[in-house]
């Protein structure tokens, strides 16, 4: 059983920056990918931004130029970067991690971003 912990969210203005952070358990090799998934109340959840054990990377065309995502294979642990926030940016963030491609994976609680003035 993974245990997926994010941290992070917090309440900015927009144009501001936060760095939040998804902790996985176990080792770097039952990690195949990390994601960072997002749900604004009304709206479906949607993927923000994907890193596989590689480093290959995709995001959401909303994020792109603004959100970096990264990881580190030994500490189990992605993070998402997210600069120039908007309010439209506002969404409970969720991290999965998957263990195999294609895998359901496991998700964390969630860290709530709220981007207002």
């Amino acid at each position: 059983q993974v245990q997926v912990v994010e941290s992070g969210g917090g309440l900015v203005q927009p144009g501001g920056s936060l760095r939040l952070s998804c902790a996985a358990s176990g080792s770097r090799l039952n990690i195949y990918g990390m994601s960072w998934y997002r749900q604004a109340p009304g709206k479906q959840r949607e993927l923000v931004a994907f890193i596989t054990n590689v480093g290959s990377t995709n995001y959401a065309d909303s994020v792109k130029g603004r959100f970096t995502i990264s990881r580190d294979n030994v500490k189990n642990t992605a993070y998402l970067q997210m600069n120039s926030l908007k309010p439209e940016d506002t969404a409970v963030y969720y991290c999965n991690a998957q263990l195999t491609a294609g895998s359901y994976g496991y998700w964390g609680l969630g860290t709530q971003v709220t981007v207002s003035s």
